[in-house]
């Protein structure tokens, strides 16, 4: 079973932090507990808010490296984690920064061309580093790993890092958008929970057993774009 369902609206869960955890955490916990009585595999999709309490940090995480979530959202899936992780066959991935280009979907680059389409100019955060991964590429490597017969805990993320500025930046110049975006901090963005500064994830362990290495991020984000056109024109 891949579960990829999850309580995603990282400020908001500040304010209403029993159902985040209701969602995240609990749920899975029951889930898990009915996974152990019917000997099912399980595949959880985690992220790289585990991590931001190191605020010196500046080199890429390992999965064998301390945790140190900043939120609600972050501990509810720590939380989550540390449920998975009891069953006997488990595999738990740790992304950054989802988006795809399936209608509906509420992601940055979605939020970032909607906005460019609404106002003149837009600001965004340019003090957070991190590697943005498009979900097709995600759910491929999953595939390699379940094809495998991998257990444990694995770093799966784009290639490269970069900044949510410069991330928004490029998308826009793939996309012919002529909007100025300012950089700002995160404390002038003024988000309710606190982010990680510098949450890049180490893919080495999953790349030492021949999984194909996603795409770096600028070539993720023209895919994204084809994607996107393809399903806006039905």
């Amino acid at each position: 079973m891949v579960h990829c369902a999850a309580y995603t609206a990282v400020d908001r869960a500040e304010t209403e932090p029993e159902r985040c955890l209701a969602v995240n955490a609990e749920a899975v916990r029951q889930l898990v507990e009915a996974a152990r009585e019917m000997e099912i595999r399980w595949v959880q999709v985690s992220t790289d808010y585990v991590f931001g309490a190191d605020a010196a940090r500046h080199w890429p995480y390992r999965e064998t490296d301390p945790t140190g979530p900043l939120g609600v959202y972050a501990r509810s899936k720590l939380l989550a984690e540390a449920y998975v992780a009891t069953l006997p066959r488990h595999l738990i991935v740790r992304a950054c920064g989802l988006y795809s280009a399936w209608p509906g979907s509420v992601n940055f680059p979605a939020t970032i061309l909607r906005l460019a389409g609404e106002r003149p100019r837009l600001r965004v955060v340019a003090d957070q580093r991190c590697s943005p991964t498009y979900a097709p590429h995600l759910a491929a490597a999953i595939c390699f790993l379940l094809e495998r017969e991998a257990g444990g805990l694995f770093h799966i993320a784009g290639g490269g890092e970069t900044t949510w500025h410069e991330f928004a930046t490029e998308l826009l110049r793939q996309a012919g958008m002529e909007v100025p975006i300012d950089a700002i901090t995160t404390e002038q963005f003024g988000a309710r929970a606190a982010r990680p500064r510098y949450s890049v994830l180490d893919c080495s362990k999953y790349l030492t057993l021949g999984g194909p290495a996603l795409p770096p991020w600028r070539e993720a984000l023209a895919e994204y774009l084809a994607a996107r056109q393809r399903f806006q024109a039905g």
